[in-house]
């Protein structure tokens, strides 16, 4: 391994989540030395144009999820977790989480385009919602989805704000505020755009009720 390079090989056994790579700031050389050398899983998130095309012959890469995976885990046989957009603008966070869970093996069932200003789109899917052991939600303008969604279901739910939105959404803080504030009881907030947090959220509350064994 590069000598720039401390790859924590234990992290999985301490926290739950393997190591994985964070793009922003990573120079092509380096992230194809972490692609080549070793052995096992591979995960790269945030990557920029550039650095997916580098990575195109020796990962499968997501564009959209902007994500690279090497070697994923195998898939558990486990209920999905669910991921769930407002609109279609919001789909490249929510499948950054899916791109996640499925790189470390956990199942995944996508909603997306159910937002509030169409509701009977989510009471369609109610049932299947319903289902799932833990919900992912993802929305930006002013992040209302998750406070509904919490409301109707009663699985744990890791709202997530994203950066749609013009004027006065300010990048997402709009939504942000408003999960935080929400009076649906149940519902935990990531960063703005954070699909990865929330994945990884998912994971420990799937693993701390043993739904992984």
């Amino acid at each position: 391994m590069n000598p720039d390079i401390r790859w924590d090989h234990d992290r999985e056994s301490r926290t739950g989540i393997p190591e994985v790579v964070f793009g922003p700031g990573k120079t092509i050389e380096h992230l194809t030395k972490l692609f080549t050398e070793g052995e096992g899983l591979r995960f790269a998130t945030r990557l920029s144009l550039e650095q997916m095309d580098a990575l195109d012959k020796l990962a499968t890469v997501d564009r959209v999820s902007r994500t690279a995976v090497r070697a994923s885990k195998a898939l558990r046989d486990l209920p999905p977790v669910g991921v769930i957009t407002a609109g279609t603008g919001d789909i490249p966070v929510a499948s950054e989480a899916r791109a996640t869970l499925a790189a470390l093996g956990y199942p995944t069932k996508t909603y997306f385009d159910v937002g509030v200003a169409g509701l009977h789109r989510l009471q369609a899917i109610l049932p299947e919602l319903k289902a799932c052991p833990v919900l992912i939600v993802c929305a930006g303008m002013e992040g209302a989805l998750p406070s509904v969604v919490a409301g109707l279901v009663d699985s744990p739910l890791i709202a997530v704000p994203t950066s749609v939105g013009a004027g006065v959404s300010e990048g997402g803080r709009v939504a942000l505020m408003s999960m935080i504030s929400s009076c649906s009881p149940g519902i935990a907030v990531v960063n703005i755009d954070n699909g990865f947090g929330a994945a990884c959220m998912a994971i420990k509350m799937m693993n701390r009720v043993g739904m992984s064994k």
